[in-house]
């Protein structure tokens, strides 16, 4: 059947503002970005690792009406649309480089059962994390 996962989805409101984010502050690499006439398929990943990309998806037309885009842009701006996980070998070293790089937090670097982890936001509402995890 299935051998891999190699796209999850995140709405944002704006995708140039979603480049600069995820691109210019979060570091990740641009695997794809594509005028496809009726939307704007743009993909980031962590640098080196094709095999997994998030679509930067903004909400409307193909997949839904407008007044159902309407809703969902409403849910992004609350965080009520999941969340992306990441990890790091250095939680701290990578929140203290990501403060630097102005991004904002929502909890520091804090010790878990499972390792060292942190949550932020992206411009648009969507719930981020990143996880060093225990050896």
């Amino acid at each position: 059947m299935f051998n891999a996962i190699t796209h999850s989805q995140i709405f944002v409101l704006d995708q140039d503002e979603a480049l600069d984010f995820y691109v210019g502050k979060l570091g990740l690499e641009v695997h794809a970005d594509v005028d496809l006439g009726f939307m704007r398929w743009l993909t980031v990943g962590v640098a080196g690792h094709p095999e997994r990309q998030i679509l930067l998806e903004k909400p409307g037309a193909p997949a839904m009406p407008e007044e159902t885009a309407q809703q969902v842009r409403e849910l992004v701006t609350k965080g009520a649309m999941g969340s992306v996980i990441f990890s790091t070998d250095d939680c701290r070293k990578t929140y203290e480089t990501l403060v630097g790089r102005g991004v904002e937090f929502t909890q520091e670097p804090t010790e878990r059962p499972y390792g060292i982890d942190c949550g932020l936001r992206d411009p648009f509402g969507n719930n981020i994390r990143f996880t060093e995890p225990k050896a």
